[in-house]
């Protein structure tokens, strides 16, 4: 017990010395944010938690009777996707509140006429804002998609449908090869495979279908009941199904089969392991769909999941630019605004961002824009404007 407090007390004697490095102007205004900073992250997190989550919730325990302490721990599961998310918006209603009671004070207007810049204001919001970012993007990286995961667990198993880790549901994959005519030298790449599975359970494929362009005008579809993969052989092995062919003169064969081993590759089973969402998959995961959806010909996939990937940045690069503009509007903020005007004007230009946000990421996914640029406009058009707005504010 001594040692506990003993090594508790020289944690706090070592945190006030680095404190007081710090310069005195910069940490009273940390001082002045840090407040505000965990009223919005609490408030954004509450109100946003309440509409995705909690009326679910509360639906699934009143007509499926979902027992209330596994709702408890699934809202606590889903509690870091949305803190995530808050982080941004806080950070502009914290500067804009901070800033703004230092203008109504007439602080700002004191300090500047001792020869304190603006610039030199804002300096301490742009520094919370830059290891705001850093949180933002361990919490959407490490932290979010396992707790996702779980969640969904959680709740598949108390809903009595219990599975193991790696599992799925309709999984689409299709391959890209040459494809052949066996009646001349004629080849051409293209897609050879599309595979479906209703479901991947336990490293099985359940009720397959697949269907063979490999062989110039001959159209080939096996149906089967499950598939495994057979390391020894090193190809999927398909159990009790039957194989259709459609061959150029019009006629067809069909022929029924116990065990077929067939060639498509390991592919099957990562795409089948990764989740559905890219929101749910760290920034490995996300590069790992993007190449196998790239490997299989799936472009739209792969150009979405290059969107998503930049966006994995520029969620908490959002931070900074929400504290550029939130310290720029608060230094300008007329008197008399309060909280109410400055949570009123955080609404609108959260709304102005994810709308924009929201519009070219669709243009990136539709292969309008290329992915960078998809992502990272909403960013650039918001610091500028920032930079304008900071611009005015230090005349």
């Amino acid at each position: 017990m001594f040692d506990i407090l003993f090594f508790f007390t020289r944690f706090h004697n070592l945190l006030k010395r680095k404190w007081k490095i710090i310069p005195l102007l910069d940490r009273w205004i940390f001082l002045e944010l840090l407040p505000p900073l965990f009223f919005s992250i609490a408030a954004f997190t509450v109100v946003s938690l309440s509409l995705g989550v909690i009326f679910d919730l509360i639906r699934k325990i009143v007509e499926i009777g979902l027992p209330l302490s596994i709702a408890i721990q699934i809202l606590m599961l889903k509690l870091p996707s949305f803190i995530v998310i808050s982080f941004p918006m806080a950070m502009l209603l914290s500067t804009l509140l901070a800033y703004g009671s230092l203008n109504d004070n007439s602080e700002i207007k004191a300090l500047k006429s001792i020869g304190v810049s603006i610039y030199r204001l804002i300096l301490p919001g742009l520094i919370l804002s830059i290891f705001m970012s850093y949180m933002t993007f361990i919490f959407n990286n490490n932290i979010v998609p396992i707790a996702n995961k779980n969640a969904e667990i959680v709740l598949a198993n108390s809903l009595g449908r219990s599975f193991a880790d790696e599992q799925g549901e309709d999984i689409i994959f299709s391959k890209k090869g040459e494809i052949v005519d066996p009646y001349s030298n004629y080849k051409k790449r293209g897609v050879t495979h599309l595979f479906y599975a209703r479901r991947f359970f336990e490293g099985q494929m359940l009720d397959v279908t697949v269907i063979d362009f490999s062989k110039r005008g001959f159209t080939q579809m096996l149906k089967a009941k499950k598939g495994i993969w057979n390391s020894d052989k090193n190809n999927w092995e398909f159990f009790e199904g039957d194989i259709l062919t459609l061959i150029p003169d019009g006629s067809n064969t069909r022929t029924k089969f116990l065990s077929f081993l067939y060639p498509l590759g390991t592919e099957l089973t990562t795409i089948a392991q990764l989740p559905k969402d890219a929101n749910d998959m760290n920034l490995g995961e996300a590069k790992t769909a993007m190449e196998l959806y790239q490997s299989s010909g799936n472009i739209k996939e792969a150009r979405k999941m290059k969107v998503r990937i930049q966006e994995k940045f520029t969620l908490p690069i959002a931070c900074s630019v929400f504290a550029l503009i939130g310290c720029s509007f608060g230094v300008m903020q007329k008197k008399g605004g309060g909280r109410s005007q400055s949570f009123g004007l955080s609404i609108i230009l959260i709304l102005i961002y994810y709308i924009l946000s929201f519009g070219f990421s669709s243009l990136g996914v539709k292969g309008i824009i290329i992915p960078f640029f998809a992502a990272w406009t909403p960013v650039f058009l918001s610091m500028l404007g920032g930079g304008f707005l900071l611009k005015q504010a230090s005349k």
